[in-house]
């Protein structure tokens, strides 16, 4: 993937950051999801007094995309960090259960994961890299 792209992804996830719903952990994380036809869905985290109902950004990227019909996708941006952080933020991968959710519908070889803390600075990792012997619909012959 063109360093442009990469690095338009990370501009739309920092500015889903800014939507994040966090006032009990603190921690916004933004997400820019890249459909193969070219359309781009972004997300944010948002949490809940309950913590189990609480959304990552990156699993509101995928539903919202999903819920739209896409389901056909090349890579996903995420940032993360405390809020208030400006410039440099976390390195922060996606957690497991994002990772299960992109097993679902994305080719662990060939979806891209850009973890970013800046539009500068960033690495990209496949899926497969992330979720290692990832479980995924193949498992079960579909």
């Amino acid at each position: 993937m063109q360093k442009e792209k990469i690095q338009e992804l990370i501009s739309l996830a920092l500015e889903a950051r800014k939507f994040s719903y966090s006032p009990y952990s603190h921690f916004e994380v933004g997400a820019a999801l890249l459909a193969k036809n070219g359309r781009v869905f972004t997300g944010c985290n948002i949490e809940n007094a309950g913590y189990t109902p609480t959304n990552c950004g990156e699993r509101t990227a995928f539903f919202k995309a999903v819920s739209e019909g896409v389901r056909e996708f090349t890579a996903i941006a995420v940032v993360a960090g405390p809020a208030g952080t400006k410039g440099d933020l976390a390195m922060g991968a996606p957690c497991g259960v994002c990772r299960q959710v992109m097993m679902e519908f994305c080719d662990p070889g060939e979806f891209l994961v850009i973890v970013a803390a800046s539009v500068e600075k960033y690495e990209v990792y496949t899926l497969e890299q992330l979720l290692p012997c990832g479980f995924g619909p193949k498992d079960l012959g579909m």
